[in-house]
Protein backbone atom coordinates (compact mmCIF):
# COMPACT_ATOMS: atom_id res chain seq x y z
CA UNK A 1 0.00 0.00 0.00
CA UNK A 2 1.51 3.05 -1.05
CA UNK A 3 2.16 6.02 1.73
CA UNK A 4 -0.19 8.44 2.13
CA UNK A 5 1.01 12.01 0.58
CA UNK A 6 -0.13 15.67 1.81
CA UNK A 7 -0.83 18.68 0.35
CA UNK A 8 2.33 21.31 1.31
CA UNK A 9 1.21 24.63 1.20
CA UNK A 10 3.14 28.32 1.33
CA UNK A 11 2.78 29.53 4.82
CA UNK A 12 2.23 33.20 3.67
CA UNK A 13 -0.30 32.40 1.05
CA UNK A 14 -2.33 29.13 2.10
CA UNK A 15 -1.47 27.76 -1.93
CA UNK A 16 -0.52 24.61 -2.51
CA UNK A 17 3.55 24.36 -3.85
CA UNK A 18 3.99 20.44 -3.84
CA UNK A 19 3.09 16.94 -2.29
CA UNK A 20 5.32 15.02 0.58
CA UNK A 21 4.84 11.78 2.27
CA UNK A 22 4.24 11.26 5.77
CA UNK A 23 7.67 10.44 6.40
CA UNK A 24 8.82 13.22 4.56
CA UNK A 25 6.45 15.95 6.88
CA UNK A 26 7.74 14.23 9.77
CA UNK A 27 10.85 15.22 11.37
CA UNK A 28 10.48 18.50 8.55
CA UNK A 29 8.99 21.50 9.93
CA UNK A 30 9.40 23.25 6.88
CA UNK A 31 6.89 21.30 5.00
CA UNK A 32 3.72 22.88 6.13
CA UNK A 33 0.80 20.68 5.56
CA UNK A 34 -3.14 21.27 6.53
CA UNK A 35 -4.98 19.15 9.18
CA UNK A 36 -8.12 19.11 10.60
CA UNK A 37 -9.59 18.76 14.33
CA UNK A 38 -13.46 18.14 15.68
CA UNK A 39 -14.29 18.74 19.01
CA UNK A 40 -17.97 16.85 19.52
CA UNK A 41 -19.74 18.86 22.11
CA UNK A 42 -22.79 16.87 23.71
CA UNK A 43 -26.16 17.92 23.43
CA UNK A 44 -26.33 19.09 27.13
CA UNK A 45 -24.02 21.36 25.87
CA UNK A 46 -21.94 20.81 29.46
CA UNK A 47 -19.75 18.24 28.36
CA UNK A 48 -17.14 17.86 25.82
CA UNK A 49 -15.84 14.38 24.36
CA UNK A 50 -12.00 13.40 24.68
CA UNK A 51 -10.69 10.62 23.12
CA UNK A 52 -7.58 8.64 24.51
CA UNK A 53 -5.02 7.99 22.08
CA UNK A 54 -4.28 4.04 21.21
CA UNK A 55 -1.18 2.71 22.82
CA UNK A 56 0.40 1.71 19.15
CA UNK A 57 -0.39 5.30 17.71
CA UNK A 58 3.18 6.98 17.32
CA UNK A 59 3.07 10.14 18.46
CA UNK A 60 1.51 10.71 22.38
CA UNK A 61 0.07 7.00 22.98
CA UNK A 62 -2.28 6.87 26.33
CA UNK A 63 -3.00 10.40 26.39
CA UNK A 64 -6.08 12.67 26.23
CA UNK A 65 -6.94 14.49 23.03
CA UNK A 66 -9.02 16.09 20.41
CA UNK A 67 -11.73 13.95 19.88
CA UNK A 68 -11.24 13.75 15.74
CA UNK A 69 -8.51 15.06 13.97
CA UNK A 70 -6.43 14.37 11.02
CA UNK A 71 -4.64 15.75 8.07
CA UNK A 72 -5.67 16.67 5.01
CA UNK A 73 -5.24 14.14 1.71
CA UNK A 74 -4.11 15.79 -1.24
CA UNK A 75 -6.76 17.60 -2.84
CA UNK A 76 -9.31 17.56 -0.17
CA UNK A 77 -10.74 20.89 1.87
CA UNK A 78 -11.64 20.96 5.34
CA UNK A 79 -14.74 20.05 5.82
CA UNK A 80 -14.49 17.30 3.41
CA UNK A 81 -11.52 15.96 5.63
CA UNK A 82 -13.76 16.85 8.98
CA UNK A 83 -16.47 14.58 7.63
CA UNK A 84 -14.19 11.82 6.47
CA UNK A 85 -12.38 11.99 10.32
CA UNK A 86 -15.31 11.96 11.73
CA UNK A 87 -16.84 8.61 9.86
CA UNK A 88 -13.42 7.01 9.59
CA UNK A 89 -12.39 7.54 14.23
CA UNK A 90 -15.99 7.77 15.64
CA UNK A 91 -18.15 6.08 13.33
CA UNK A 92 -20.07 9.45 13.06
CA UNK A 93 -22.71 10.34 9.63
CA UNK A 94 -21.65 12.06 7.37
CA UNK A 95 -24.36 14.79 7.52
CA UNK A 96 -23.58 16.14 11.38
CA UNK A 97 -23.55 19.59 10.95
CA UNK A 98 -20.19 21.48 11.42
CA UNK A 99 -19.20 25.25 12.69
CA UNK A 100 -16.05 26.68 12.16
CA UNK A 101 -14.40 27.47 15.40
CA UNK A 102 -10.72 28.46 14.47
CA UNK A 103 -7.39 28.38 12.83
CA UNK A 104 -4.52 27.59 14.23
CA UNK A 105 -1.06 26.81 13.40
CA UNK A 106 1.09 24.12 14.50
CA UNK A 107 4.79 24.26 14.53
CA UNK A 108 7.04 22.19 16.39
CA UNK A 109 10.01 19.67 15.82
CA UNK A 110 8.08 16.92 14.35
CA UNK A 111 5.28 18.90 12.26
CA UNK A 112 4.12 22.15 10.75
CA UNK A 113 0.46 22.52 10.44
CA UNK A 114 -2.52 24.94 9.38
CA UNK A 115 -5.02 23.70 11.51
CA UNK A 116 -8.52 23.89 10.88
CA UNK A 117 -11.04 23.27 14.29
CA UNK A 118 -14.73 22.59 13.97
CA UNK A 119 -17.29 21.70 16.55
CA UNK A 120 -20.29 19.40 16.12
CA UNK A 121 -22.91 18.46 18.49
CA UNK A 122 -23.79 14.41 19.47
CA UNK A 123 -24.03 12.20 22.12
CA UNK A 124 -22.84 9.06 19.89
CA UNK A 125 -23.47 6.22 19.65
CA UNK A 126 -19.54 5.98 18.50
CA UNK A 127 -17.95 3.40 16.98
CA UNK A 128 -13.81 3.84 17.84
CA UNK A 129 -11.33 3.14 14.78
CA UNK A 130 -9.15 0.43 17.68
CA UNK A 131 -5.81 1.03 15.41
CA UNK A 132 -6.75 4.98 17.01
CA UNK A 133 -8.68 5.04 19.56
CA UNK A 134 -8.41 3.12 22.89
CA UNK A 135 -11.48 5.32 24.18
CA UNK A 136 -13.31 7.55 24.14
CA UNK A 137 -15.62 9.96 27.01
CA UNK A 138 -17.16 12.98 27.79
CA UNK A 139 -15.39 15.75 30.33
CA UNK A 140 -17.43 18.65 31.56
CA UNK A 141 -16.18 22.23 30.63
CA UNK A 142 -15.29 22.70 34.37
CA UNK A 143 -13.20 19.40 34.85
CA UNK A 144 -11.46 20.57 31.41
CA UNK A 145 -10.76 24.13 32.43
CA UNK A 146 -9.45 22.79 35.67
CA UNK A 147 -7.48 19.96 33.64
CA UNK A 148 -5.78 22.63 31.44
CA UNK A 149 -5.39 25.16 34.70
CA UNK A 150 -3.25 22.31 35.80
CA UNK A 151 -1.38 21.55 33.20
CA UNK A 152 -2.34 17.84 33.69
CA UNK A 153 0.31 15.79 32.03
CA UNK A 154 -2.64 13.23 30.50
CA UNK A 155 -3.49 15.82 28.23
CA UNK A 156 -1.49 17.16 24.93
CA UNK A 157 0.27 20.26 24.48
CA UNK A 158 -2.11 20.65 21.79
CA UNK A 159 -4.89 19.82 23.46
CA UNK A 160 -4.26 22.22 26.33
CA UNK A 161 -3.56 24.88 23.61
CA UNK A 162 -7.47 24.16 22.29
CA UNK A 163 -9.37 24.03 25.34
CA UNK A 164 -7.31 27.45 25.57
CA UNK A 165 -8.78 29.38 22.53
CA UNK A 166 -12.20 27.27 22.93
CA UNK A 167 -12.64 28.33 26.99
CA UNK A 168 -11.06 32.17 25.36
CA UNK A 169 -8.20 31.68 27.92
CA UNK A 170 -5.15 31.08 25.68
CA UNK A 171 -4.30 32.41 22.29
Amino acid sequence: MPEERFDIIDDATGAVIGTASRSECHGNPALIHRSVHVIVLHPDGKRLLLQKRAKTKDIQPGKWDTAVGGHLACGEDYPAAAIREMGEELGLPPDLPLTHRFDMKIRNEIESENTRVYSTVTAGPFTIQKSELDEVAFFTFDELREKVALDAEEFTPMLKRELGIFFGTGE
